[in-house]
């Protein structure tokens, strides 16, 4: 099913090394009016360069592909001019790599055994500025990667300095994969209000999007596995 010719269209680069993956992505794509394929890519480095040559708002990248792999790729991305935002492809039997793939500027993550519709969802969510980062999938982050962030040795680790006790609540339900209308339930305020206490938690922290906020959560403390 299309969706309205009035949304904005969104170019998309699929970057995987498995030729029906990218098949899928791209046919079920091209049965939308707001997102078109610009590139697909087998390897990061070639990833890299349609990014350049195709001007894409996003990029569905793979962290296990041969030479150049995702996690590069999306390292020379988000730190390039493009302002193209990184989606990550992956199954949980990879979490050292996911781990990394936050670190280096990724926005959220797809399953792989995720519903097409889902993945069409996500890649909108990211290109409209914000990160995927459904409550379901931080919270198997969390318990995966509390404890072993030493795995990414060149990561540093941040604090959640400068900001107000409520903010604090704020990012710890934020870390523990609460969206902005639960954390809002959480503390008897608005969905508007929470969303607030978000975006100046945002720009406290420095951090890009709300996938950064889960790493400075957990990494700070706010949150355990447990």
């Amino acid at each position: 099913m299309s969706t309205s010719t009035t949304e904005p269209l969104v170019r998309v680069v699929l970057a995987d090394d498995q030729p029906l993956v990218r098949t899928a992505l791209r046919m079920v794509m091209t049965d939308t009016a707001d997102l078109v394929v610009t590139g697909e890519a087998a390897d990061g480095a070639e990833a890299v360069r349609l990014v350049e040559e195709t001007g894409a708002d996003v990029v569905v990248m793979d962290l296990r592909m041969p030479g150049t792999d995702g996690i590069e790729a999306t390292r020379l991305i988000t730190a390039g001019s493009s302002g193209a935002r990184v989606v990550v492809l992956t199954t949980f039997d990879d979490d050292d790599h996911v781990y990394a793939a936050l670190h280096a500027g990724a926005s959220g993550f797809l399953v792989k055994d995720m519903a097409l519709d889902d993945i069409l969802a996500a890649v909108r969510v990211v290109a409209s500025g914000d990160a995927l980062i459904a409550p379901s999938v931080t919270r198997r982050l969390i318990k995966e990667f509390t404890g072993r962030p030493k795995s990414v040795p060149s990561a540093p680790r941040r604090r959640a300095e400068g900001i107000t006790d409520r903010e604090r609540e704020v990012l710890t339900l934020v870390g523990r994969g609460l969206s902005n209308t639960e954390v809002a339930a959480e503390l008897h305020i608005s969905v508007a209000t929470a969303k607030t206490y978000v975006t100046r938690l945002l720009a406290k922290l420095d951090a890009r999007d709300r996938v950064q906020l889960v790493i400075i959560a957990y990494e700070a403390g706010l949150v355990s596995a447990t």
